[in-house]
């Protein structure tokens, strides 16, 4: 199958990147910057890896690729990582977002149906839930990051084909996204973010990669997806499960009111609460590679692929 991955240079996206080049797939990655993108490929050693240049708003110079036999990824969007949210990197947050699903709209109606159309989401989308369960079937949340995250969806859900959209957790890695900075505060000895009671939802960086590639494969699959792992922790327990990785002693809470101040609506990330569960994964018989998040975090932060014998 011939692959195209808008996004492929991101956290997923190069995780997705590296799995699919061991295999027999054609992988296409549209980057504003192909040569760049091609030179973090070949670093990584993955030479088979095509990079193709587009402008992220429409389906110039690339539409053409689309058969009914390839898949598209669409994981293109402005990274949310960002210091503080101000009114116009919120807009940059949506817009960037928007126009990538224009433009994949734009590529389909012209050019024919992809046999599967793979749509980027977030866990966000739920928004602020406190201790309730929630799955596929849950309604959608309130909130700017709900919001972008319905947009999102919305973007690319007209197109006539199976459709796929991944509503994905915190990705755990060391180099990128929220993990480095609640290494760093477990680090400097904080025992939880808020009350500590908030659930975060997460999933180690080769299993987002693994689901993705899943669902590619298996054709009977469509609709939305929980992209998270199985064991749901809160907040407080991901620090201390850090911190014993670490050998590191828990001293100090952060108030929410602080994260506030610091960092704005950013805080919502770490503040919110997502009891989710990948309902759909799981009863389609998707094997994590790491449900646990001590093996996780084992695996990130010792090198090791299974915990250390007692």
């Amino acid at each position: 199958m011939r692959i195209i991955i808008t996004g492929g240079t991101g956290l997923i996206g190069r995780s997705l990147v590296d799995l699919l080049a061991h295999g027999s797939d054609e992988v296409i990655v549209l980057s504003r910057n192909p040569t760049l993108a091609a030179q973090m490929f070949q670093q990584q050693g993955l030479a088979n890896i095509q990079t193709m240049g587009w402008d992220a708003q429409t389906d110039q110079g690339w539409g053409e690729l689309i058969s009914k036999d390839c898949a598209i990824v669409n994981l293109a969007g402005a990274s949310p990582a960002h210091w503080r949210w101000t009114q116009s990197y919120r807009a940059c947050i949506l817009e960037s977002r928007l126009r990538a699903g224009e433009a994949v709209m734009q590529a389909i109606e012209r050019y024919g149906p992809p046999e599967v159309l793979v749509q980027a989401s977030a866990s966000g989308y739920y928004g602020d839930r406190g201790q309730e369960i929630l799955t596929e079937a849950s309604t959608s949340g309130r909130g700017f990051r709900a919001q972008v995250c319905q947009q999102w969806e919305a973007s690319t859900i007209h197109a006539q084909t199976r459709h796929c959209i991944v509503r994905t957790g915190l990705v755990l890695d060391t180099h990128e996204g929220a993990l480095p900075p609640l290494l760093h505060f477990a680090q400097l000895l904080g025992s939880q973010l808020g009350d500590g009671q908030q659930w975060i939802p997460w999933i180690h960086k080769k299993d987002v990669a693994k689901a993705i590639q899943f669902l590619l494969a298996h054709r009977l699959l469509s609709g939305s997806f929980n992209l998270c792992a199985p064991e749901a922790v809160t907040n407080r327990d991901f620090i201390r499960k850090v911190q014993h990785v670490l050998k590191r002693f828990p001293v100090f809470p952060m108030p929410a009111f602080a994260l506030r101040v610091l960092l704005g609506e950013l805080s919502t990330v770490v503040l919110d609460s997502q009891h989710l569960l990948p309902q759909r994964l799981v009863e389609a018989h998707f094997l994590f590679d790491y449900p646990r998040l001590d093996q996780a975090l084992y695996h990130l932060l010792q090198g090791e692929k299974e915990l250390p014998v007692a």
